[in-house]
């Protein structure tokens, strides 16, 4: 399967519609469904958007991970999986997202421009960001050039 690469301005028409990249359908089509499932980032003010059969795959070992007769874990994968939903690009190439999705993008900023959003590719899922939102989370280029380093280094 090829990666989810680069980032990828779009705007959000009035409807609440975005144009998923063409080259990110693309990879989709690649898969065997076309289907994307959306979830909220736990950590960040992003939408994650995985293939389905990542995403599959993800949830598969995280239910692994869990005990399925504990309340807290059952808690926790209730939460996780409420906070997804399953999308299908229409014949244009564009998914619809529910307003409270947009309005999680913000993280608390107000913003010049509200339908302006920027695709990010992560490997195997992409995100889903507010521009200023995500420049304010990037990392300059030297403190990436380190932890990279550090993580690559092999001991």
């Amino acid at each position: 399967m090829s990666t989810f690469i680069g980032n990828i301005e779009v705007k959000a028409d009035e409807k609440g519609r975005i144009f998923v990249p063409a080259g990110y359908r693309k990879i989709l089509a690649e898969g065997d469904s076309r289907r994307i499932v959306m979830r909220r980032d736990t950590d960040n003010a992003c939408l994650i958007f995985y293939p389905e059969q990542v995403w599959n795959e993800k949830v598969s070992a995280l239910r692994n991970a869990l005990d399925e007769w504990d309340p807290e874990d059952q808690l926790l994968l209730m939460q996780f999986m409420s906070d997804a939903e399953i999308l299908e690009p229409d014949n244009q190439g564009r998914i619809l997202l529910q307003k409270r999705n947009l309005e999680c993008l913000n993280d608390g900023q107000t913003t010049s421009d509200s339908n302006g959003l920027v695709f990010v590719g992560m490997y195997d899922r992409f995100a889903l960001w507010k521009p200023e939102v995500y420049a304010a989370k990037k990392l300059d280029q030297k403190d990436l050039a380190e932890r990279i380093r550090r993580r690559m280094k092999k001991d």
